[in-house]
């Protein structure tokens, strides 16, 4: 890089005809252009100047080296205006990734409406419950449950969710509806089996802790197999909010428990920590913002207690 910018600093020396007005446009002492060329000149062995009190000539090394110095001088500028258009540009890759209830809900509906409005811009959706290092893995853009303290990211909250207990009405019909918690003991319960404490389900009312520990026979660590799970019968599941709104406004599914509460989970809109986000990026991080923002109501589907 030393070399690259002894050469860039030898060209614009030779434009600007003299060491005061480069080393002013260069923002550096006379002095300290001066021990670039020396430096240059070093590294080729050669003379690259005559320098007088009146003016500059270059040598013959000099005015062989001239073309290439000036050559590297455009192709710089061009690669700097190359990456500007490409930040500014509202078009190109974009990958993110996110928990897969999330996506399989409603992620295709929402990056279809998006690339209407924005069809240059190419979304790489992945749907993976695992920790992914965003930098380190290529991704621009992810939806997260937690972000700790994780300085390289930027964290922004988009949705705030909750676990509804739901059954189907034929299950309910032929087993009965539990009125408190301490009544699942009786139920066939649906298990997430991505969660350590799986069995053990937590309520709260008027501010006291309800702990029941619950059993099936089936688990998946997948809450749209154990969602399907509860429309057939199968048993009781809880599930999150924001994917029941259809299930449960055609009847599908029932609410039970509902005035018992479940704790509130965010999730938040992440993507690693630069300067500024290219334009495709940033577009998308505002799209996303306002679509959660738009249908908070008919993904949190209704707050239990009420």
């Amino acid at each position: 890089m030393s070399e690259m910018d002894d050469l860039a600093a030898f060209a614009l020396l030779i434009d600007a005809g003299s060491f005061t007005v480069a080393a002013q446009q260069l923002g550096c002492s006379k002095g300290q252009l001066s021990k670039r060329i020396s430096h240059l000149e070093a590294q080729f062995s050669v003379v690259l100047l005559h320098r007088t009190t009146r003016r500059l000539s270059l040598t013959a090394a000099g005015a062989a080296l001239l073309p290439q110095a000036q050559a590297l001088v455009v192709q710089v500028e061009r690669a700097r205006q190359a990456l500007a258009r490409l930040k500014d540009d509202i078009a190109g890759p974009v990958r993110m990734t996110v928990p897969v209830s999330l996506g399989e809900t409603f992620f295709d509906a929402l990056l279809l409406e998006f690339s209407r409005e924005y069809p240059q811009v190419q979304i790489e959706l992945e749907l993976n419950n695992n920790y992914r290092d965003l930098a380190r893995e290529g991704f621009d853009l992810a939806i997260r449950s937690h972000v700790g303290n994780d300085e390289r990211l930027v964290a922004r909250p988009v949705l705030d969710w909750h676990e509804i207990t739901c059954a189907s009405p034929a299950y309910l019909d032929q087993f009965g509806e539990p009125d408190t918690p301490q009544c699942l003991l009786e139920h066939r319960c649906l298990l997430n089996s991505h969660y350590s404490g799986r069995e053990e389900w937590h309520y709260h009312q008027q501010h006291e802790l309800h702990r029941v520990r619950v059993s099936g026979v089936f688990a998946s660590n997948h809450y749209s197999l154990l969602k399907k799970a509860a429309v057939i019968g199968a048993g009781i599941a809880r599930l999150p909010s924001y994917m029941l709104h259809a299930e449960l406004a055609d009847g599908r599914l029932r609410a039970v428990l509902r005035d018992y509460q479940t704790r509130s989970n965010p999730m938040y809109l992440v993507h690693p920590y630069q300067g500024g986000l290219p334009k495709r990026t940033q577009v998308l991080v505002d799209y996303l913002a306002r679509w959660f923002q738009r249908n908070d109501q008919a993904l949190v589907s209704f707050k239990p207690g009420l």
